[in-house]
């Protein structure tokens, strides 16, 4: 069997079935490939696409069989051809990394630091968006890993590994009410417009959902998907910051406090969002063990055959 055909036949689900935009991303013709997917279909002795008009619509009950089958063999065929550039590759080469900026500014820079300080062959290619987006980008293989919190165990062809659990704090100018306020309450939050992240980013359902638990609609003023863009404009007396614990640094605290709010929202775990058997270089595990020493290669690798080990996110470290 033409292993080229069975990648573009998944290349073709991936697009929607859409033969012009997957020609397109293969750099072929339509027509060549309506014929190697007449052929796979000849070649099987059945149809694998449902169609209407001359329009490929969707998978028949045997495409479908054949579509689970066809994802394990190109991913081991991608492997095999990674492994055969292993030697030369394994110090040098690109890391494609997809986070959100909370992780770039804050938590990566010292990883990263000491990763090129061990890899001054490989660069780094940094892709910031909203978690359901980085887990795209693995998804469809523009990035080599995802580090985010919501949305990545989501997507069933991922292996989310949980790395870290992280809490929220509320931030606001020297002298404000809240200070005061101690131990805070929803309520208490819940009296001043709020300023925070979009929905999607960095845990905000949970904080949503603290406030609905308590019976409380919040007044949210602004949102935004940068952390620092919160704290500029706390600082503009728009309104009470409410952002992850780990973007709050020693320069903040000229003009800005920072309250703890763990006891009222529930803590996040964030992951490193990886495809399923996906082949990782060395210096992919040492990026991974880096970021979380906790985590093991043995960890990864179970991960990444669909065979995580049991997580108890009460023990995962802070981050």
């Amino acid at each position: 069997m033409n292993i080229a055909r069975l990648k573009n036949f998944t290349e073709i689900v991936k697009n929607n079935f859409n033969i012009s935009a997957t020609a397109e991303k293969l750099y072929t013709s339509q027509p060549t490939l309506s014929k190697q997917m007449k052929m796979l279909e000849d070649e099987l002795g059945f149809s694998l696409f449902t169609r209407k008009e001359k329009n490929l619509v969707g998978l028949t009950s045997a495409g479908e069989k054949v579509m689970e089958l066809a994802k394990g063999v190109v991913a081991q065929v991608e492997q095999i051809n990674q492994l055969s550039l292993g030697e030369q590759l394994a110090t040098s080469g690109v890391l494609r990394i997809a986070t959100t900026h909370t992780q770039a500014r804050y938590k990566l820079p010292a990883v990263i630091t000491e990763f090129t300080r061990r890899y001054p062959e490989v660069a780094i290619n940094l892709h910031q968006g909203a978690p359901a987006q980085l887990a795209q980008m693995v998804q469809s293989g523009d990035v080599d890993m995802a580090i985010a919190t919501e949305s990545m165990y989501l997507f069933d062809e991922l292996a989310a590994i949980p790395c870290h659990r992280w809490g929220r704090s509320v931030v606001v100018p020297h002298g404000h009410p809240l200070i005061d306020c101690q131990p805070l309450s929803m309520a208490d939050l819940a009296r001043y417009p709020l300023i925070t992240y979009v929905f999607g980013f960095t845990g905000r359902s949970k904080m949503d959902k603290a406030f609905s638990r308590h019976g409380l609609s919040p007044k949210i003023v602004l949102t935004a998907t940068d952390t620092d863009v919160i704290k500029h404009y706390v600082r503009l007396g728009m309104g009470v910051g409410v952002i992850a614990s780990v973007a709050f640094d020693e320069g903040d605290r000229e003009d800005l406090v920072s309250l703890n709010i763990d006891h009222l929202i529930a803590s996040s775990a964030t992951h490193i969002c990886l495809r399923k058997h996906a082949h990782l270089r060395d210096y992919m595990y040492d990026f991974i063990y880096l970021y979380a020493p906790h985590i093991s290669r043995e960890t990864v690798q179970l991960h990444l055959i669909n065979q995580p080990p049991a997580a108890n996110m009460a023990e995962l470290p802070w981050l």
